[in-house]
């Protein structure tokens, strides 16, 4: 360790917000239903600055209660904040007891803010030759840097830390001196701290002022200089000016006392980490921070609960065995034909493969692992000759097809797939836990081992410790010793056994037992045949295509070039930001990123379209060097040797919704609103000249589903009347005939139909359309009035949620809004949109699913040749056998329209071709 006294300062409720706002998308959520976003992300921090920065000396700051002496000075500090998030609120005890926990001092001083703590004792340490760091992401701080004195932001979204000394922070605030940053904050003001500063001042020319007059004080002795309404503005603003700098202005005078022993670091009380990372279930933080690995002492975690104070559970499974005496290894006939005899007196039972490959169209078997009860299991290894293994696999034929016996597995697809290359079906009744828990806790992980570790406070082996890491160096499993594999497997198969116990009767508790017995579970095997079947692509085509492309590429790049006037590299977000903003000056103040170079995402350059051709130029070429890499180089080196065709993964347990996902490739992100993204569609094609593909989508499913869920009798009449719902939307809300509705207004009403779902607003539909924002807030205040039940229908939800805490389905899909009542808007405003959202969303997933199923069993009964290959949002796509086409057509409209009763009719559109654009 350096001999340097390096002091570290740690500003809590900047870290604290951080890391909650960082996860907001997908919490961390434990067992007992508590968000730990905040305090996983802060602990986190904590320890980077600790193992990775080697402080000396280290001290947190927190806000204390009751506001600081800024209110005094002026009333409406803060005033405008939204309310601390209640997740916040819970986890900040939590936060300083792991403070405490690693014998760190805490400042919390009444009547200041960590801010002045921090610069009152970065002021003093300075002064006795410490070495100081301000950890925090606040550009407040700035003013406080100096030659011993420094910002220590932390690293986010798998960046780097950044440092600030005084020359980063000369140049990012344009300053000769960083005290000067006060002036800045003061005249441009903070919204956040509601800090007035001057109007029409923003950073650029509050930048420039001080580049010019060195000051606020500067500024407003010279204002006589300015023209027009500035100078007007800043006459008449002077006093608020000089207010706005002392709020912005960090104190150095807090009464504190700087002790530099008792900051000095310490070894942390481990038992007492121990103690709360149990509690919250941070077992892999706990392992690598103590070396220690935990329990949980949590309940079983249903979303039950989540709304109350979790009760002291009285029935916690035991721990998985941590000993291997149940798990034997059957390698002989006369051990399996024993085995064979249990699995079939058993009313369940539980198998997991073991392979070499985690792609299931690639892994080769290298054994099969079964658990009758809990803290037993059995081994099966298969040989690596396919005769061999087909005749040891041939044993269990009557087990995996028995109509009674319940079949356990963890992602059971997965499973079914690799037994299916060896010639085995499992027919009869089965239970996937990983489909269990994502009913009963949709926003949760699903891994096996996340759930042993979860609810049954046992952490499975990692099968790193068999194979090593991922890379070149990993082995396989078949070259681990048998007797390793052994354990290994018997215990996944054991600890599986275990979680059906527990999730089988919850899902009966919370009344999802219908849906996963109905839908979740006879889509497992739908789509593993979809999986199996694969769909063929043209590969000479996309070759072909990517040259088309490419030579597009070049043509972009070189207009693009001649736009900008020179010579630069277009993929580099820093150069490009430069053009556009430094040589173009396309907007006076353009928005940067937390690094603070100029923002260039797609998001960001949509709201340019139309200022310079070069902004349209740039989007183009975005989206066809996207396509490019993405899909037309891509797809061909996804071709599996063995079948000739692609084989997407279809992902169930992803979607708090229960819409699909897939991988490999991911088909719902295949672009098709551009011709350029439709020409990948072109690629997939019919795998012979016996065949070609047919494509059936539901037309404006989610709207038909809103119609029917909220009752709303225009839009039911419409569609009753099939009319273009988008058109006889423009008509109603526009006040005009049907038959005089524009393209516009049909293309804005459209925008607005499906934006309603979403909870669209005003400033969201003029982004979308071409209306302006109060055109916009007109739009939907015209549209709620012409369909009164949509909006009782949303405020429905809402309520429903509030006093239930979830929303359902049609067919009883529960998804969970823990902050549905938040005093937060932003954090509450999330949880409305989903309350509206997932109902309707929900129900177009499950409704297309129950048709998936339907139609794969009558296709079975009736032996057809013709295979479903492909979902994709609303649509199906079959490779079918031509001369079945004139039987199979009626039979699929009619599984899709009969899929669930509404109060209109579903309508289904159905197309074929030699590829899937011709089919669409």
């Amino acid at each position: 360790m350096s001999d340097k006294k390096k002091l570290y300062l740690i500003d809590a409720y900047a870290l604290i917000f951080r890391a909650y706002y960082a996860f907001i998308r997908a919490p961390r959520i434990n067992s007992k239903g508590m968000n730990t976003s905040a305090v996983f992300g802060f602990t986190n921090a904590l320890v980077d600055v600790l193992k990775n920065h080697e402080p000396t000396h280290i001290a947190v700051a927190f806000d204390p209660p009751g506001g600081s002496f800024r209110v005094e000075d002026y009333a409406e500090y803060k005033a405008n904040r939204d309310e601390t998030p209640e997740d916040i609120k819970r986890a900040v005890p939590y936060i300083k007891a792991i403070v405490e926990g690693f014998n760190i001092p805490v400042f919390e001083v009444a009547g200041f803010e960590a801010d002045d703590v921090i610069g009152t004792l970065a002021h003093k340490a300075a002064a006795d030759n410490f070495e100081v760091y301000m950890v925090t992401p606040d550009k407040d701080f700035a003013q406080l840097v100096t030659d011993k004195v420094k910002i220590h932001r932390p690293a986010k979204n798998g960046g780097s830390v950044e440092i600030w000394g005084v020359d980063e922070v000369k140049e990012k605030f344009e300053v000769e001196d960083p005290l000067q940053v006060i002036d800045i904050l003061g005249m441009w003001g903070d919204a956040v701290d509601n800090i007035p500063g001057i109007p029409g001042v923003g950073e650029k020319t509050a930048k420039k002022f001080i580049a010019q007059y060195k000051s606020i004080e500067g500024l407003l002795e010279h204002a006589n200089e300015l023209k027009g309404k500035m100078k007007e503005k800043v006459i008449e603003n002077a006093e608020q000016a000089l207010l706005s700098k002392q709020l912005a202005t960090i104190r150095l005078d807090v009464p504190v006392t700087f002790e530099p022993q008792s900051l000095e670091v310490e070894e942390p009380n481990k038992e007492k980490l121990q103690e709360i990372f149990t509690e919250l279930e941070f077992r892999t933080l706990s392992e690598r921070l103590l070396g220690e690995k935990i329990p949980v002492t949590g309940g079983r975690g249903t979303q039950m609960d989540l709304f109350a104070q979790p009760a002291e559970n009285s029935g916690e499974p035991p721990a998985a065995s941590t000993q291997n005496e149940g798990y034997e290894l059957l390698d002989t006939a006369e051990k399996r034909a024993r085995l064979v005899k249990k699995l079939l007196s058993s009313e369940a039972f539980c198998f997991d493969t073991e392979t070499t490959d985690i792609d299931a169209h690639e892994a080769e078997l290298v054994g099969v692992a079964f658990s009758t009860k809990a803290g037993t299991g059995h081994y099966v290894p298969i040989p690596d000759n396919p005769k061999a293994a087909k005749r040891i696999l041939e044993d269990f034929t009557e087990v995996f097809t028995h109509p009674n016996i319940t079949k356990i597995a963890h992602n059971l697809k997965y499973d079914l797939t690799v037994l299916k290359w060896y010639g085995v079906e499992i027919e009869g009744p089965v239970f996937d836990t990983m489909l269990a828990h994502y009913l009963l806790e949709p926003d949760m992980r699903h891994g096996m081992d996340m759930l042993a570790e979860t609810y049954l406070n046992y952490r499975p082996t990692s099968i790193e410790t068999l194979i090593g890491k991922k890379g070149k160096n990993q082995k396989s499993m078949r070259d681990v010793p048998v007797e390793l594999v052994k354990d290994y497997a018997a215990e996944d198969a054991d600890i599986t056994f275990r979680l059906y116990k527990l999730f089988a009767p919850q899902l009966e508790e919370t009344g999802t037992w219908k849906l996963f017995n109905n839908i979740e579970m006879p889509l497992v095997k739908v789509l593993g045949a979809m999986e199996a079947a694969g769909v063929a692509i043209d590969i000479s085509q996309l070759k072909v295509y990517s040259q088309e492309l490419t030579r597009d590429i070049v043509q972009f790049e070189k207009r693009i070039k001649e736009l900008a006037g020179t010579d630069f590299n277009i993929a580099s977000p820093k150069q490009l930001g430069e053009i556009l903003f430094d040589h173009l000056k396309l907007v006076d103040k353009p928005k940067k990123t937390k690094t603070g170079q100029y923002a260039t995402s797609e998001p960001v350059l949509e709201t340019l379209r139309g200022t310079h051709e070069i902004i349209d130029q740039i989007l183009e070429y975005r989206q066809v060097v996207k396509l490019k890499n993405t899909y037309v180089d891509t797809l061909p080196e996804l071709v599996n040797p063995r079948t000739g065709r692609i084989h997407t993964t279809f992902h169930q347990a992803v979607a708090a919704t229960g819409r699909l996902s897939s991988q490999g490739p991911n088909l719902q992100n295949i672009p098709v609103r551009t011709e350029r993204g439709r020409k990948v569609r072109q690629a997939f094609v019919a795998r012979d000249k016996e065949h070609v593909l047919l494509a059936a989508d539901y037309s404006q499913i989610e709207l038909r589903v809103i119609a029917s869920l909220s009752g709303d009798k225009a839009m039911i009449e419409a569609f009753r009347n099939d009319e273009d719902i988008h058109a006889a939307t423009a008509a109603k809300v526009f006040g005009v005939p049907l038959n005089e509705v524009t393209r516009e207004q049909r293309s804005n009403a459209k925008t607005v139909n499906f934006g309603i779902i979403y909870g669209v607003s005003a400033f969201g539909l003029s982004q979308q359309s071409s209306l302006s924002r109060t055109e916009a807030a007109e739009v939907i205040e015209s549209y709620f009035k012409t369909y009164p039940g949509i909006k009782k229908y949303m405020d429905n939800r809402i309520e429903f949620a509030r006093e239930h805490g979830y929303v359902e389905t049609i067919m009883g899909r529960r998804r969970y809004l823990r902050d549905i009542n938040s005093k937060n808007p932003v954090v509450r405003g999330q949880a409305e949109r989903n309350a509206i959202n997932t109902p309707i969303q929900g129900s177009a997933a499950d409704i297309i699913k129950k048709a998936m199923i339907d139609i794969y069993r009558e296709f079975r009964e009736e032996n057809f040749k013709s295979k479903m290959v492909l979902q994709v949002h609303d649509e199906l796509v079959f490779d079918a056998q031509r001369d079945e086409l004139n039987i199979i057509k009626p039979i699929i409209i009619q599984k899709m329209q009969e899929a669930v009763k509404l109060d209109v009719e579903l309508k289904v559109d159905m197309g074929t071709g030699n590829n899937w654009l011709e089919a669409h």
